[in-house]
């Protein structure tokens, strides 16, 4: 009888594992565009999830033989649902639809992968300036101080990120940020990206992936241009202080005719703008973009892009407030109002993705950059040279080029693995840091050299998955660093100095996903971002690449079908750095430092046309091992909180209305000078039809009167006998309106 019963167990057993060996694959499509649509979860009878690849593929094993319901959703898509299916592969076309909360999902397959709230956010907010492509990121403000040409100053997590130095910035896979810039470690331009040209805005705060390296250390963005437009647009802007923008993009192939087999497109836009300042900006920027999409057959799909930007420009600078209190200047006013810059990128990207016979994926990138930058500046007036004045020139040329591969193991028992390269080279020439009069007159040579600074890191990545809720990511990456820098005002071969340096991170991030509404996470890992090579070389490459320790500790949840909420509290320790002053050709030792805080972000459905969202970011920044009361992080964000209402009908009406506040925050260590904080609301108004689109967007809609970029700074104006320090200010936006026609075709 235990016999008869122990093979009745293994009979029933075995029919069970045979009634569970089927497999489905297939591939989901962009219906419009023909385009394969990556991050699109496919459910199999709300057991069994995955999530399309770049290839828009996905496969699922071990399902049951009969009664297979599939259902695929994406946001911006309307859902589809397929039922007894009874082939092996699918062909899926998703629609475009309003977004719908209530059927936003949690993939609890791919959480360390999955890209929610940007989804959400770039389909009810599209990007309609410049300035809102980093104001995608929840938390993330920016800050212009040099009259439109010059990259953004950027805040995020209780961190002034200057301009890029612990922020990793891509698009399409190929960097943003100039290691050793004239201006700034990690100068990150995005200017060059047409702001109608972003499809997807995917980013992680923290430094928890290992295929991120350099600047992930309050998190990383990467923009996602795209592959084939929705329709050919021109576009005319016109709005107040003298401002145009034109812009035409047009398909060069009917990807609807080829079925999305190859697609191709170029687009242009000009800007000018006299802006609000009182001297004006002469602002120009000239942007040229062409990308090239081919199904070469049906493994392998190639993208090529090349972009080239050229912009110039006159700025006001920052002014002191005793200038502006004294009636010396306006509030839009200028002591040296011969600043200003030059600066020019030329792009070429390509990207071949392929799907190898068993099933796997490799990725092979290069890139090449040629970058040119010319900066005027003047912060301190007549401190330094009481002549003269103490305006600067940084200037450089640059050659950056590189490679980025992965290879990625399908899905087994084991999990999910990818291992991958990433390589940069950077060659500039003629660093230059001089004291200059009127932009003309070179009065003081400080730094001229060139820079040859390589980096090459390897990372291993692998996604577990114990059960349908329960997944861990491990991750590790090593990164060398090999730098050489020539001194130019001196004989070069006497003074060639090199180092190079490496650094191991590791990452460790946990999901508890028990159905899709809810997500418990733990993410934990070490970052970096490298330092200047003038810093590295004289350092002899010790302690050039500072560590940053980090963990999140948060949770997603739906506690109702339309209201999804995001809540993290998270903490981040950074080592014993070296800071290259780029304005003064200076190193600046700063020890040990500690931020801490709570993020929070809402998205709300009110109705089918209404939504609702904020993020709040609560941030203890501080020094480590000094004086508590010399231990605030200069301009370092406590408090910040975004949020707005958008809409969209289906009458043609749609726009947002959003508002966003900085507290107040100290400017200097003792917090004896205090940077002022702002609250500043923007309104944007569309009315779309088939073939054309009539907007109206105002920047601040009250008219506030705030401080846009503050600093701490000891100058001295002409006539004063001694040098004072106080807050330095560029005036923010005043009441902007601006109208655009679009004709859609």
């Amino acid at each position: 009888m235990k016999k008869l019963f122990i093979l009745s167990y293994f009979l029933l057993l075995s029919s069970f594992v045979i009634s569970q060996n089927r497999s489905l694959k297939g591939k989901v499509i962009d219906q419009a565009t023909q385009q394969p649509l990556e991050g699109a979860i496919v459910s199999v009878n709300e057991q069994f999830h995955t999530i399309t690849n770049a290839l828009g593929e996905f496969k699922l094993k071990n399902l049951p033989e009969k009664n297979i319901e599939v259902k695929v959703s994406h946001v911006g898509f309307k859902t589809i649902t397929q039922k007894n299916i009874t082939t092996q592969s699918l062909s899926i076309l998703l629609e475009s639809a309003p977004v719908q909360l209530d059927e936003v999902t949690i993939q609890p397959q791919s959480a360390h992968y999955q890209q929610i709230i940007n989804n959400i956010d770039i389909k009810l907010r599209p990007i309609n300036n410049s300035q809102e492509i980093l104001r995608m990121v929840p938390g993330l403000f920016i800050g212009q101080h040099a009259g439109g040409g010059k990259a953004e100053q950027i805040f995020l997590r209780g961190f002034d990120l200057d301009h890029g130095t612990d922020i990793r910035l891509s698009v399409d896979g190929m960097p943003v940020n100039m290691v050793s810039h004239a201006h700034g470690q990690g100068y990150a331009d995005l200017h060059f990206v047409i702001p109608e040209l972003v499809e997807k805005v995917n980013f992680k705060k923290g430094p928890y992936y290992a295929d991120k390296g350099n600047f992930t250390t309050a998190g990383w963005v990467d923009f996602k241009t795209k592959d084939v437009l929705d329709k050919n647009i021109i576009k005319i802007e016109a709005g107040q202080f003298n401002t145009y923008r034109t812009l035409g993009a047009f398909n060069l192939i009917n990807t609807q005719a080829n079925k999305g087999k190859e697609s191709a497109y170029i687009a242009s836009e000009y800007n000018y703008s006299d802006s609000y300042f009182d001297s004006p900006q002469h602002f120009k920027r000239l942007n040229v973009v062409s990308k090239y999409n081919s199904q070469l057959n049906t493994n392998n799909r190639l993208t090529l892009t090349a972009s080239t930007f050229w912009s110039k420009w006159n700025h006001s600078g920052q002014i002191p407030d005793r200038a502006v209190d004294s009636g010396l200047i306006s509030f839009y006013g200028a002591i040296d109002d011969t600043e200003g810059g030059e600066t020019s990128r030329t792009n070429f990207n390509a990207e071949l993705v392929s799907k190898t016979p068993n099933g796997n994926m490799l990725k092979n990138q290069v890139f090449y950059s040629n970058y040119n930058f010319t900066l005027f500046s003047n912060f301190t007036f007549f401190k330094e040279d009481p002549i003269n004045g103490d305006q600067i020139k940084q200037h450089e040329n640059r050659n950056l080029m590189g490679y980025n591969g992965s290879y990625s193991f399908g899905q087994t028992d084991f999990g999910h693995t990818t291992v991958g390269i990433n390589y940069r080279q950077d060659f500039i020439n003629n660093l230059e840091l001089s004291r200059t009069k009127n932009r003309t007159e070179i009065t003081d040579s400080l730094k001229l050299g060139k820079v040859n600074e390589q980096n090459i890191g390897f990372y291993l990545d692998h996604n577990f998955q114990f059960s349908s809720y329960f997944s861990m990511n491990i991750g590790l990456r090593y990164d060398i660093f090999n730098n050489t820098y020539n001194n130019s005002l001196q004989d070069s071969s006497q003074y060639t100095l090199k180092a190079n340096a490496s650094i191991l991170s590791p990452k460790l991030n946990l999901y508890y996903t028990p159905n899709s509404s809810w997500q418990v996470y733990l993410n934990t890992g070490k970052g970096f971002h490298s330092n200047d090579t003038r810093v590295v070389v004289a350092t002899q490459g010790k302690e050039i690449l500072p560590a940053a320790y980090g963990s999140d500790l948060g949770v997603i949840f739906k506690p109702l079908p339309k209201l999804f909420v995001n809540v993290a509290a998270w903490y981040l320790w950074l080592n014993q750095e070296f800071v290259y002053v780029g304005d003064e050709a200076v190193v600046e030792p700063s020890g040990k430092t500690r931020r801490m805080g709570i993020d929070v972000s809402l998205r709300y459905q009110i109705n089918q046309w209404l939504y609702a969202d904020a993020d709040l970011n609560l941030t203890k920044p501080r020094a480590i091992d000094v004086d508590q009361l010399q231990a605030f992080l200069p301009l370092a964000p406590t408090t910040t909180t975004t949020g707005g209402l958008s809409f969209q009908t289906s009458k043609g009406w749609n726009g947002s209305l959003r508002y966003r506040y900085m507290a107040d925050r100290p400017a200097n260590e003792d917090n004896s000078i205090v940077a002022k904080g702002y609250f500043v609301t923007d309104l944007q108004l569309n009315y779309t039809k088939t073939k054309y689109n009539i907007g109206l967007s105002i920047q601040n809609l009250a008219n506030t009167k705030w401080k846009e970029t503050q600093f701490a700074t000891e100058s001295q104006l002409k006539n004063e006998a001694s040098p004072v320090n106080e807050i330095h200010f560029t005036a923010g936006t005043p009441f902007f309106g601006k109208l655009a026609l679009t004709y859609m075709f």
